[in-house]
């Protein structure tokens, strides 16, 4: 097992990239470095020195970090005497994942498709960020909320939580793909409050929905079937109230063998490209304030537009 205690980033990231290159998915690369509980309040690269020999320190942050970066999942370290610890990394089989190339929407989004083992509500920077953009728009004060692209309507379940049961206020779910809306219909029976519908959002003016105080969409609008600059365009000028507001997330990851890998990917790049993300936030961002929207952007792994009325 190969010890990096004394190791720069530079030479650990080389001779871990070599390692993993060389094994198939599933399969392990262990090694030893400094153990990050040696000392605290330490920043990444501080050289200690213990019995007369010199270690370099790193947090497990940087560990877990770098296993993602090098396309693995960290699995738990294991104590080897007080001054290292074991780290072990597993190799993620790109084949199971969210975005291979799907033909049918059931297949990617139906009940039975990958896409339903993801629980972003069990992703810390999910969810941080999702409820501060939910205490941003002021929650508490929509009555009428609609979320396009709502899947099995995880969003609308971190509302509820938020919210008391006698909160008089109306939940609408827009989805096109008919068994991910049977699952959000029996996830909320119990609550008369919310009600789904299986409709295209390119004929979103065509039902007759009236206007909203909250509109919730996590990351449909970019959807290859859609354009975005009018899309969003036409919703806030026909679905949204001029006092309303509204939350936009843009996916900033990839979702890979059980793992939510940051950075977003784009067609012809082997490796995280963000032109297409940035490009339609910024849109989205000067479109708002133009419509006289106070705008933040907040996130990581899903960048969150907020957008609240100032007129």
């Amino acid at each position: 097992m190969k010890s990096y205690h004394n190791y720069t980033l530079h030479k650990v990231l080389d001779a871990l990239s070599l390692a993993i290159n060389q094994i198939e998915p599933h399969e392990r690369v262990s090694f030893s470095v400094t153990n990050p509980d040696l000392s605290t309040s330490l920043y990444n690269g501080t050289r200690l020195v213990i019995n007369s020999q010199e270690y370099i320190y790193r947090g497990y942050k940087t560990w877990v970090d770098l296993a993602h970066l090098l396309g693995c999942r960290m699995l738990t370290p294991k104590i080897l005497s007080e001054e290292f610890v074991k780290i072990t990394y597993e190799k993620l089989n790109p084949d199971v994942s969210f975005h291979s190339k799907i033909v049918t929407v059931e297949e990617k989004y139906g009940s039975e498709s990958i896409f339903t083992q993801i629980h972003k509500n069990e992703e810390a920077s999910f969810l941080f960020y999702y409820k501060q953009a939910l205490q941003n728009a002021k929650l508490q004060e929509r009555k009428r909320v609609l979320n396009l692209g709502v899947n099995s309507g995880d969003e609308f379940e971190v509302m509820q939580q938020l919210l008391r049961k006698d909160d008089v206020k109306e939940f609408l779910g827009l989805d096109y793909c008919n068994s991910a809306i049977e699952t959000a219909n029996e996830k909320f029976q119990n609550d008369g409050r919310f009600s789904f519908l299986e409709a295209d959002i390119n004929r979103l003016n065509d039902l007759g929905l009236g206007k909203f105080d909250l509109i919730v969409s996590i990351g449909t609008l970019q959807s290859s079937n859609l354009s975005f600059n009018t899309t969003l365009m036409s919703i806030v000028q026909n679905q949204l109230k001029k006092d309303g507001a509204m939350i936009l997330g843009f996916p900033n990851c990839r979702w890979i063998d059980g793992e939510m890998i940051y950075g977003a990917r784009v067609k012809n790049y082997n490796f995280s490209e963000m032109g297409l993300l940035y490009k339609d936030v910024l849109f989205a961002k000067k479109y708002l304030q133009q419509k006289k929207f106070r705008v933040t952007l907040t996130g990581k792994d899903y960048v969150f537009l907020t957008a609240t009325s100032i007129s």
